[in-house]
């Protein structure tokens, strides 16, 4: 009979994470279980549905004549995004992401917070920092360069916690890299065939 590897410390459940933004240029905090400093800000209470790891590619296949299958393919398109709702719609860093004005802008005066959204954005990109913890398995996600590029409705009821939708594209920095990974998980055991 055949034995089927399998090992549950191995597997993840998003049980819980969180989310930090930062002017571009800040550095990553040294891993996931390291807490982000200043100027690091939190993005607050982010919703039951977590946070979404996106990749949407696109190839092109070559197949030679007289074959019916590619014999190469290339990727001719590789996005990375981070997708969650920030339930904290209050949070001044969450309002200045929503709106792509600069949080001192946000600073109420006797009480009262006022801006205007502009007709004609400019780019907007910042760092993000995404944590996923479960149990001994905590993974990081650095963010040099990225920009919220799609925004969902708002809902204000009584039977629905408002919140904002994003969803955040990584761009490439210097090096050409959008995402930088930082995981903490266990050692996979050695595989004997049995």
């Amino acid at each position: 009979m055949v034995n089927i590897t399998r090992a549950a410390d191995l597997a993840q459940v998003g049980a819980n994470g969180g989310g930090w933004v930062a002017d571009l240029g800040t550095a990553a905090p040294a891993g996931p279980l390291t807490q982000p400093a200043s100027p690091w800000l939190p993005i607050g209470a982010i919703s039951d549905d977590g946070l979404v790891q996106g990749f949407d590619e696109e190839s092109q296949e070559y197949t030679p004549w007289g074959f019916t299958s590619p014999f190469r393919t290339q990727i001719t398109k590789s996005l990375r995004t981070f997708k969650l709702t920030a339930w904290e719609t209050a949070r001044t860093t969450v309002q200045s992401l929503q709106y792509r004005i600069p949080i001192v802008d946000l600073t109420p005066a006797g009480g009262l917070t006022t801006f205007a959204e502009t007709a004609s954005p400019t780019p907007d990109r910042r760092a993000f920092w995404f944590i996923v913890l479960d149990g001994d398995i905590s993974r990081g996600f650095y963010v040099p360069e990225g920009e919220i590029s799609d925004r969902a409705d708002v809902t204000h009821k009584q039977d629905q916690m408002a919140g904002f939708e994003w969803t955040i594209t990584a761009y490439p920095d210097e090096a050409g890299n959008t995402v930088y990974h930082s995981d903490m998980v266990p050692v996979t055991p050695a595989y004997t065939g049995s």
